[in-house]
């Protein structure tokens, strides 16, 4: 039974990067919760005294090894996750910026099951987050 004490007392922020190569989107398979197993946007916390764009950078870097340039906030929401008691076990407020990639190849780490170049046609062949879905088709008319 989770205590009173693992359950969050505010919201945290989460910040993520959409990141093209070659007319292909980064996308990591989700290895923790929220949306564990899903395929979504590469991205984490923001730390105190980062910038968006400074955490974006960084995350992105620790998830899949690709060095990107973050630029501006393109989509955000919410995501807010109950316990079977009604209690919030998560509620970040995810910002998710345009990026511009540099180098590297994906590689997964930290709490990423997978990474990889994700073509449009191969979107609909995985299990790709709601939301993820919804910021490349309506921001970026992408799958």
């Amino acid at each position: 039974m989770m205590s009173q004490t693992s359950l969050p007392l505010s919201p945290g922020v989460g910040v993520g990067a959409v990141v093209f190569n070659e007319d292909k989107v980064l996308l990591v398979k989700r290895g923790t919760p929220p949306s564990e197993g899903l395929w979504a946007i590469p991205g984490g916390r923001l730390e105190l005294g980062e910038t968006l764009q400074q955490a974006a950078e960084r995350e992105i870097l620790e998830e899949t090894g690709v060095v990107i340039r973050a630029g501006n906030p393109v989509f955000t929401f919410d995501v807010i996750e109950r316990n079977a008691a009604g209690e919030i076990r998560f509620h970040y407020v995810i910002v998710d910026l345009a990026a511009e990639y540099i180098s590297g190849e994906p590689v997964p780490n930290d709490d990423a099951q997978e990474a990889r170049w994700i073509s449009a046609d191969e979107l609909s062949t995985r299990d790709v987050s709601d939301k993820t879905l919804k910021l490349l088709r309506e921001v970026f008319h992408f799958g």
